[in-house]
């Protein structure tokens, strides 16, 4: 009798499920991070391009933007993915270096490759990758410059630098002087807790960019106006403001209601009625003395036309966010009724104007007393141009925010990589072993920023790049790429400078993006529709 000493076959996925592993797997996840970071190389740096997105809708975005252009990017490959996540993750924190923190995650990751076709375990790599990135943060710290807050003028002046820095790639470089100085303004507008949203940003197609306005209060498009609303007063000198969320329409007062009536004379009391309470609400908000009414629901037209007669302006249907933004201005509170309206309810500001700025009306809140806020209205050609404005906008007050709450800065055009990328050569030929060519590795992967930025520029990177070597090792540690000598120069001394958080958090960010990467050596991709999430296994998942 024969007996089979074969195992017989297990089936534990479901039929289809694609499964990859081993050191194959790593590599094709670093072959995917690396066809992005090829993506995204092109847009570093004052010279890089932009790249216009069409999207399944239509729309185009020209942007040069890491994060705007990564969120746009249709990518389906579950680690390329995790480049995404870590630009989105900069954008978030510090609101600059987006391109760079993708681009040096790539680098760590094409100088792993190298390693682990040669059979180096990855559990070596992600700790050499671990140790040098607490080594270069520490670095930063010591290196990084402290800016002095006692002098207000040279305060704004270190500020007004630091914007520059953050504009000098995007598509308004040729205008920093007049959108620093509005960052700047708008950034020191705001209270201790920098809350950036209270800065509007209106986008009003048409003119040039240097036609935009900063308005150190409120500015929002006149909303939807009812008969009577043209005979309003349309300007004031320190007004009583009042904001409301009530709404001033007579349907209002029948709202889910049920009457029976007996008699028509009846029906004709609870008709009066209607209009009476209507008429006590706008008698009440007349009587507080307020010459403006906002409110967050509608305001019709039987109540435009009432305050119209009482010389009052109203505006029904104002924005939520604007409402807010308004109260930060002008103070006061916002109510929900119009009864027992205090003085102090109300708010002020000096001027109040509705203008015309293009194809829109704007009413402008100025000169408020309690100013927390401001707004930026914003003015171009094209709607991409304008949407791509706001964008550099947000990552330079994101960048001043950062240098008010933070306030060490270090030099940017690549310096700060160079000096880090020297410090850990030279680190690494104090230690021996595997470990040595690691953090060497690691070294050369900070190299990337610099020499991008050349290539983009259009300059020799190979020959700048050794002479920044050459000027690190003599202890030039702020020489970086200078862009106007078209060579390298002291770039501290040049005023490119960046808040020392932006490269801190970038680092941290690449390093934890290609160690995860790293420690994946199994996807297990499942083809059915109802479990298409792809699962990992590895020291790490995604």
């Amino acid at each position: 009798m024969a007996f089979s000493n074969q195992t017989p076959t297990i089936v534990v996925l479901k039929e289809g499920t694609d499964t990859s592993q081993g050191k194959g797997q790593i590599l094709t996840n670093i072959n995917a991070c690396l066809a992005i970071q090829d993506t995204l190389a092109p847009t570093l740096g004052p010279f890089g391009s932009d790249i216009l997105i069409v999207g399944s809708n239509g729309k185009t975005t020209i942007s040069n933007d890491g994060a705007t252009i990564l969120k746009l990017l249709d990518i389906v490959h579950p680690a390329a993915q995790m480049l995404v996540d870590i630009s989105r993750s900069q954008d978030a924190e510090v609101g600059d270096g987006t391109t760079s923190v993708t681009i040096l995650a790539g680098e760590l990751l094409k100088e792993a490759k190298a390693f682990i076709e040669d059979g180096l375990s990855s559990h070596l790599i992600t700790k050499g990758y671990r140790k040098a990135c607490e080594l270069c943060v520490e670095k930063i710290n010591d290196l990084s410059v402290d800016i002095k807050k006692e002098d207000p003028e040279e305060f704004r002046s270190l500020l007004e630098n630091c914007a520059t820095t953050a504009v000098s790639s995007k598509l308004i470089s040729q205008n920093s002087k007049f959108f620093t100085k509005m960052v700047v303004d708008s950034v020191l507008s705001l209270d201790s807790d920098l809350d950036e949203k209270l800065i509007g940003i209106k986008k009003v197609p048409g003119g040039s960019l240097e036609e935009s306005l900063f308005i150190n209060g409120v500015a929002f498009k006149k909303t939807f106006s009812y008969a009577g609303f043209e005979q309003q007063p349309k300007s004031f000198k320190s007004p009583k403001i009042l904001c409301l969320n009530v709404e001033l329409e007579l349907k209002a007062e029948k709202d889910n209601a049920e009457v029976r009536v007996g008699q028509v004379k009846d029906y004709q009391a609870i008709v009066d009625a209607e209009w009476q309470i209507i008429f006590d609400k706008l008698e009440h908000i007349s009587n507080s003395g307020a010459n403006i009414v906002l409110s967050k629901l509608p305001i019709g037209d039987l109540a435009t036309q009432y305050f119209a007669d009482r010389n009052i302006f109203c505006a029904g249907r104002v924005n939520s966010e604007d409402m807010e933004r308004v109260i930060k201005a002008v103070g006061g509170h916002t109510q929900s009724t119009c009864s027992n309206i205090k003085s102090s309810d109300l708010g002020s500001c000096e001027t109040f104007d509705e203008v015309q700025i293009g194809g829109e009306r704007f009413n402008l809140f100025q000169g408020c007393p309690e100013a927390k806020t401001c707004t930026l209205i914003l003015r171009g050609g094209a709607e991409q141009v304008i949407a791509e404005v706001e964008r550099s906008l947000h990552d330079a007050i994101m960048i001043v925010k950062r240098a008010v709450s933070h306030h060490t800065i270090v030099a940017g055009g690549g310096a700060i990589e160079m000096e880090l990328s020297k410090y850990l050569r030279d680190y690494s030929k104090t230690i021996a072993g595997k470990m040595q060519l690691i953090i060497g590795a690691f070294a050369k992967a900070l190299e990337v920023i610099p020499r991008q930025l050349c290539e983009n520029a259009g300059f020799d990177a190979i020959e700048l790049l050794n002479k920044l070597r050459s000027a690190h090792a003599k202890g030039e540690k702020w020489y970086g790429i200078d862009f106007q000598l078209e060579n390298i120069g002291n770039n501290m001394k040049s005023f490119i400078w960046e808040p020392s958080l932006v490269k801190t958090n970038a680092i941290e960010s690449a390093t934890e993006a290609a160690t995860l990467l790293l420690s994946v050596d199994e996807t297990i991709k499942n083809n059915e529709q109802e479990d298409a999430q792809p699962m990992s296994r590895g020291r790490g998942a995604y």
